[in-house]
């Protein structure tokens, strides 16, 4: 208890603003990437405002399908992504010829992962009609979960690439490349949906094909910044393309609890919305709605997390400690703001969040989610500051190698704090939507306390992912 208690003096005493640790490093870290993750927010806002654009029903279907799809290649994708934790904690240890081989594993993972997302595309009709939801919106669903199938190969590997340079600290190229793809996305999506310039209107297909090539771009782009000469601070990084059995089982060991992670988290949230899809179209919409502008802020702090992960795992690699905890502070103060900043815009202002998507919508059809998704916007507020603090904490978690609790603490969450209860209140007690979302919020809560314990107790501060460094001759 007085660990937990010194822990929280900690967090609310004032940080620095300079030197290592400090508000000035995170920033000049996390802001690049907070713009990335922006760049991503604003691919999907846009994606989903377009789709509002074309039928309720094709909205109705993004969400469900696109989280499955985001959920199945985040294992892969989770784990591809680890690598920056490696890169960090060899670039801080400063045993950079290990840095590109690690990136490479990711790569190799990158492989099974599209392989395996092949395999499902042909059942994607019989995934979707097990949920029940009306015949077109499932039509949508299963057009648009097989479209993103096809990228996620690229997908995932760029996850690897991206895991490299954030590693080494290289945030501002990592933030180029999404601008670039996300704008060259965005373009392909309007073309595609409403067929202009020529191409046919393929609407949630285009939507899919869209993301999917602008995957491959991503790849693309990251594997140019390899030619520039010593940009990636290891020449060799695309010529270390061996499997090392060792560093891959390493990988797995660590970065796999992570993926599942992302997977746990996502299904939970997967399964909420499936099974909100049973209250009727008009509540599956508004919490459409509500998740697409909470990306907003959603997005941004995992920029941030990513971030403190990075900072985390140079200072252990560095056997720096007290800076991987300054980072950690600092970063939860920042997400605190901003938090708190998004959270009374939701109350205050939620017709402005919810104007792009009664522009080209039907005022009749869409007024209805549109007064759902103004109440729903307030729960959100409220579970915003929870989200802030179970990103920033986790983060640090995982930049040490913590990946395994995190991966319990989310599982027993998602499975006893999330679904179950809102399967009980909805299949049950004829729960309404109002009633989900407060079991939404206090599952936020409690998964925030357990974050910050974990944190506190600093039993992650003695964990490396990174194995010891031969002995010098």
């Amino acid at each position: 208890m007085n660990t937990v208690l010194s822990a929280l003096r900690q967090i609310v005493r004032r940080g620095h603003w300079k030197g290592e640790g400090g508000y000035r490093e995170v920033l000049a870290i996390s802001v690049p990437l907070i713009l990335s993750t922006s760049a991503w927010s604003l691919q999907m806002f846009v994606d989903r405002t377009f789709l509002s654009w074309y039928s309720p029903e094709a909205l109705a279907a993004s969400l469900p399908a696109g989280i499955l799809n985001i959920t199945t290649t985040s294992i892969f994708a989770g784990t591809a992504g680890y690598v920056s934790v490696f890169v960090s904690q060899y670039y801080g240890a400063g045993r950079f010829s290990r840095m590109g081989s690690a990136m490479w594993q990711g790569i190799y993972i990158a492989l099974i992962g599209g392989f395996i997302h092949l395999l499902l595309i042909p059942f994607a009709p019989q995934i979707f009609a097990l949920f029940g939801h009306e015949p077109a919106v499932q039509r949508f669903e299963s057009e648009y979960f097989q479209m993103l199938c096809l990228g996620a190969a690229p997908h995932i590997a760029s996850a690897a690439f991206s895991g490299y340079f954030t590693g080494i600290g290289r945030t501002w190229p990592v933030m180029w490349i999404n601008f670039v793809a996300t704008g060259f996305n965005l373009t392909l999506d309007y073309v595609l949906i409403f067929g202009k310039f020529g191409f046919p209107e393929m609407g949630m297909k285009g939507a899919g094909i869209a993301t999917s090539a602008a995957a491959v771009v991503y790849c693309i782009l990251y594997v140019g910044l390899f030619y520039i000469p010593g940009f990636a601070e290891n020449d060799n990084a695309l010529r270390q393309w061996r499997l090392d059995l060792e560093l891959f089982k390493r990988l797995i060991r660590f970065g796999l609890p992570s993926g599942m992670q992302f997977f746990i988290d996502l299904a939970g949230f997967t399964g909420f919305i499936l099974i909100v899809g049973h209250l009727g179209t008009e509540d599956l919409a508004a919490t459409n709605v509500a998740f697409n502008v909470n990306t907003i802020a959603f997005m941004p702090m995992m920029g941030l997390g990513f971030a403190i992960s990075i900072l985390v795992g140079k200072y252990l690699g560095a056997e720096k400690p007290p800076l991987a905890e300054s980072s950690s502070i600092a970063g939860f103060h920042l997400s605190f703001a901003y938090m708190s900043f998004m959270g009374l815009c939701y109350i205050a202002l939620p017709s402005l969040f919810l104007l792009p998507f009664e522009l080209g919508a039907d005022p009749e059809r869409f007024a209805p989610v549109a007064e759902k998704a103004k109440i729903l916007l307030r729960f959100l507020a409220l579970f915003a500051l929870f989200d802030g603090m179970n990103i920033i904490f986790s983060s640090a978690l995982k930049g040490a190698g913590d990946t395994r609790f995190v991966m319990f603490m989310l599982t027993t969450m998602a499975i006893f704090g999330l679904v179950l209860p809102v399967g009980l209140a909805v299949y049950y007690f004829q729960a309404n939507i109002y009633t989900v979302w407060t079991i939404a919020t206090v599952y936020g809560l409690v998964l925030a306390l357990g974050f910050f314990v974990r944190f506190s107790l600093g039993h992650w501060k003695e964990m490396r992912v990174i194995e010891e460094a031969p002995p010098l001759d």
